[in-house]
């Protein structure tokens, strides 16, 4: 029977239910798109290109591995391994080879190699990844040259077919290849496709000679993997297992079928990790918000059918039935919304990660998966959501005796309830308590998903203390308000008279306001002290950087010789492992790097640190929590995984600027996939023309002024904050519908209301001046609450981060925020408000 009477409501009051399907409905999306970004991550496919022909591949582990082994009091022990991934390839040794070579079965092992090989100038240059190898590695693909022959000698090179016709290159030409090291020229000898594979899509191949191939990977004894090619008739599986027990003893990794993509591609590879953490932290976010916002939308929807629930109390409706009704009606509400929303999610997952892939965040080579288990969890947390969130918004209502139930619709309850009041107390305790465990958190990874829950817990607590909020409020502009008219003198007894209503319009606005300041303040808070840290701590008077891959070792030696010049100091950057913890890592060379940096030591020397080349300087936020002073031993593992151990020499506080870790640059270099500079910091007399001049034969090497170079990183860092932005797009997008949708619902119910002002005497266009005060009056609390939220939030996230209270604030982008929340506030209640005052007032009284 509630069934049955739940369909006729929603039915017979289907604006009433309107909201609270729309605010379903994108949760639901919302879930959808989070859960298919998470599962991208955990099972997105990379498919191979350049070992497509080789059903395995031998490869050094990627990951630095760490076991503890606990010991209980009962005499038994646990065992824990966890492993990281490292920042840059991890290559095999060369003799592994001979290890395979004689097994049965295998036909041939061949020897890969891969490293940097940028060709420079040409052409309809699309932006994809260049990569050297040695011909004999074609058979991987395999390679089959369609014209021109293999390269023969050191100043040769073959190119893929898709790289010839992308720069209309032909057998003969000549091509300059950045690589590891000083650009070269080489001459094209030949052209070669995938045989029967189609193009390469996402990479370009450059083939040298076995001699030169080897030069320029610059790892002498080592390979980046090796692809064994089986015997005619050779079971796959059971060659796996005889190379794995060939290779047991060493950390070497055996892939085959889809396993071989993360082999080749380890951007995608560490993509899956960055994408698992991103749509994790989306959902997370997004299904707080969803709850906040779904609760919100029932609470004044049941709020709204007050009266009618009160009468079925009236006419012997139990406590029991009153809630079932409830359920069943947010249950079908809730289908409806979930199997639409899980639908519209499908679409909108596609186009955020097709937004990811063009802003580089994650590369085209990891596919996204497209399954059925977002969409399916999507519509069982609408249906769980919105039935829980109908048996908390009518739980008053349902445990009142029918006579309070009739006096309670007549008039709004002058206070809340006792349960809500102190569920609110402690939850702005726990936000407080978070905002305090901020400000003692120094690294983004474990601060920002506490920036985003101290602010939703925050406006969790304005939405239950929301009442007494308003009151106070509304206390604190009566002054104001009654100067400007009897109008307003009504809008002010409006939010008096009914702070629970308009506390349900404050929350979404207040969630709205806070959010979006918070992520968009959150990258410069950061950001602008990095920079700042970098600015002082740099005493170079010109900088080199590059338009391509970096600036070469030879580059920097020619500089040197320059007339003038007193230092320059090549900086690479990458991160490293210190136990699992991952660190921002650059490598500096010593010669002369007082003269170009001063990162503000303040325990150490820097001159001894430059002196030694198994030494290390580690900011302050580092020693702390390494516990590590000058003179200690740093353990860590290098970009590729290789184990070192180094002397603490200097401990530095613009650890903001220029990273955690500092160590050799020739230390540094050796362990990474790109070993160029990524800047040169130049120190003395010689002039702008001076050092262009020196670096003119280096192809995309410039010469700029430090303000320059810090308006590139500026540029950099907006790069970051619009992925940032993005991500959390679509949760202030849910956010900014539901407070267009709550205001809606809020306005499109008083008809009554507003035809009894007609009929007093008001006019329609004073009607709409109160409605129009109600809602600014709103805006003025929810943009006070808001800024409050994200003032505090940002201002402990800067103490931890930075160490000084001074959240990254831009005046213009909050002002519109803040407009942006008024247009859509004036816009929401205008135009319902407008339709309701179509209706003749005396129509609308006798109807009602």
């Amino acid at each position: 029977m509630m069934l049955r009477y739940a369909l006729r409501t929603i039915r017979h009051r289907k604006a009433g239910f309107l909201g609270a399907f729309l605010a379903l409905m994108c949760a639901a999306a919302l879930v959808t798109a989070c859960g298919t970004l998470l599962e991208t991550g955990l099972r997105g496919r990379i498919t191979t290109e350049r070992y497509a022909a080789t059903p395995l591949i031998v490869s050094a582990d990627q990951n630095v591995h760490r076991t503890t082994v606990k010991h209980k009091g009962n005499g038994k022990t646990k065992t824990k391994h966890k492993a990281k991934p490292v920042a840059e390839r991890a290559w095999l040794p060369a003799a592994t080879t001979d290890r395979l070579r004689t097994l049965p079965g295998v036909r041939a092992v061949v020897p890969e190699l891969t490293f940097l090989a940028q060709p420079l100038g040409l052409p309809g240059d699309d932006g994809l990844p260049s990569y050297g190898h040695a011909w004999s590695s074609a058979p991987l693909t395999p390679f089959a040259l369609t014209a021109g022959r293999a390269p023969a000698s050191a100043d040769e090179v073959v190119i893929d077919g898709a790289l010839a016709v992308r720069a209309d290159l032909a057998t003969g030409d000549r091509i300059t290849v950045q690589s590891t090291r000083a650009p070269r020229t080489y001459r094209v000898s030949g052209i070669a496709t995938p045989g029967g594979r189609g193009e390469l899509r996402q990479q370009s191949a450059l083939f040298f000679s076995a001699a030169e191939a080897e030069r320029l990977a610059d790892r002498a004894g080592q390979v980046t993997a090796l692809g064994v090619m089986p015997r005619p008739g050779t079971d796959p599986g059971t060659l796996k297992q005889r190379v794995e027990a060939a290779l047991d003893g060493t950390t070497a990794q055996v892939a085959t079928g889809d396993g071989r993509g993360p082999v080749e591609f380890l951007d995608a590879a560490g993509a899956r990790v960055k994408l698992v953490s991103m749509g994790g932290a989306m959902g997370g976010t997004s299904l707080l918000v969803a709850v906040l916002v779904v609760v919100g939308t029932f609470a004044l929807s049941i709020q709204q059918r007050h009266r009618e629930l009160a009468l079925l109390r009236t006419i012997a409706a139990t406590s029991r039935q009153i809630r079932r009704l409830l359920g069943r009606e947010a249950l079908v509400v809730g289908a409806f919304a979930g199997i639409l929303g899980a639908l519209a999610g499908l679409p909108l997952a596609a186009w955020l990660h097709g937004r990811f892939v063009a802003m580089g965040v994650v590369p085209p080579t990891l596919e996204r998966t497209v399954g059925v288990f977002p969409a399916v969890a999507a519509l069982a947390l609408t249906l769980l959501g919105a039935w829980a969130a109908a048996r908390i918004s009518g739980r008053r209502i349902a445990g009142l005796r029918p006579a309070e139930a009739m006096a309670e619709s007549a008039a709004e309850r002058h206070r809340p309830a006792l349960g809500r009041t102190l569920v609110g107390l402690l939850l702005l305790a726990g936000g407080g308590a978070l905002v305090g465990v901020l400000s003692m958190l120094h690294t983004e990874a474990a601060s920002t998903p506490v920036t985003f829950l101290a602010v939703v817990v925050l406006a969790t607590a304005v939405s239950l203390l929301g009442p007494f909020l308003v009151r106070a409020a509304a206390f604190l502009m009566a002054g104001v308000l009654r100067r400007t008219g009897p109008m307003s003198t009504l809008a002010t007894a409006n939010l008096r008279g009914n702070s629970t209503r308009m506390a349900s319009v404050v929350t979404p606005l207040t969630l709205l306001i806070g959010m979006t300041c918070t992520v968009l303040f959150l990258q410069p808070t950061v950001g602008d002290a990095a920079r700042a840290q970098a600015r002082e701590g740099t005493r170079a008077t010109w900088v080199l950087g590059a338009r391509g891959p970096g600036v070469p070792s030879a580059a920097t030696e020619a500089v040197r010789a320059t007339p003038g010049v007193t230092a320059a100091t090549e900086v690479v950057r990458t991160s490293v492992r210190v136990g699992l913890e991952k660190y921002a890592a650059q490598g500096v060379t010593g010669a002369g790097l007082t003269r170009t940096w001063d990162p503000d030591v303040t325990s150490g020397s820097l001159a001894a640190f430059a002196a030694n080349g198994r030494s290390a300087a580690i900011s302050e936020l580092a020693a702390d929590r390494l516990g590590l002073r000058p003179g200690g031993e740093l353990k860590l593992h290098l970009g590729d995984g290789t184990p070192a151990t180094l002397t603490v020499a200097a401990v530095y506080r613009r650890g903001l600027g220029f990273g955690d870790l500092t160590l050799p640059h020739d230390l540094v270099a050796r362990h990474m996939d790109n070993p160029l500079a990524t800047t040169v910091l130049v120190a003395g007399k010689a002039s702008e023309g001076q050092l262009s001049a020196s670096v003119e034969k280096f192809p995309g090497v410039t010469v700029v002024a430090p303000a320059v170079a810090d308006r590139l990183q500026a540029d950099r860092q907006q790069e970051n904050a619009e992925v940032n932005l993005l991500a959390m797009g679509l949760v202030l997008a849910f956010t900014a519908i539901a407070v267009v949708n709550t205001l809606a619902m809020s306005v499109s119910e008083r008809f009554r209301e507003f035809a009894l002002l007609r009929l007093a005497g008001a006019t329609r266009r004073q009607v709409l001046r109160m409605l129009r005060t109600e809602t600014l009056s709103v805006l003025v609390i929810a943009t006070a609450l808001g800024t409050g939220i994200a003032l505090a939030v940002l201002t402990a996230f800067s103490i931890g981060m930075t160490g000084t209270a001074a959240p990254g604030v831009l005046p213009l982008v909050y002002g519109t925020v803040v407009g942006v929340a008024a247009l859509l506030a004036l816009t929401a209640t205008a135009l319902p408000g407008r339709f309701a005052l179509r209706t003749r007032p005396v129509e609308v009284a006798a109807g009602r």
